[in-house]
């Protein structure tokens, strides 16, 4: 019998950020390994089934190869870009976020867009239990 695939993620804070009825819900996670990002994409899928984007951005820089990547996940503007910068900026390695958007009927421009991901992201950082 092959061996169970574990992933070790740890789900750290969770925030739901309301902009023009639009809903976005982030989480941040710690991973054991960047490979983890799509264990957690998958998990986002199934728990909101109704976004039609799911935005990550993976930062772990302990690896044999370093990865800092966003992904826009067909989303206007660059919020993939944007949830990077949050991790750079609260300087969290082997961390991702990701930003699940359920459109309310609203368009918000690609600014508009970027600014409710990355102000999410931001929110869910600030949840970030304080460390021991």
């Amino acid at each position: 019998m092959p061996a169970a695939n574990l992933s070790c993620m740890q789900e750290c804070s969770v925030v739901k950020l309301d902009v023009q009825k639009s809903r976005f819900y982030a989480h941040l996670y710690h991973l054991e390994d960047p490979a983890e990002i799509a264990d957690a994409l998958a998990l986002h899928r199934k728990r909101y089934r109704r976004a039609a984007h799911h935005v990550s951005a993976v930062r772990f820089l302990g690896g044999a190869v370093p990865v800092a990547a966003g992904k826009n996940d067909g989303e206007v503007g660059h919020p993939g870009r944007a949830l990077l910068q949050v991790l750079e900026k609260h300087d969290l390695d082997s961390h991702a976020l990701i930003v699940s958007r359920i459109f309310g009927g609203i368009k918000l421009g690609p600014g508009g867009v970027t600014r409710a991901f990355r102000d999410a992201a931001e929110g869910a950082v600030a949840c970030l239990p304080p460390e021991k």
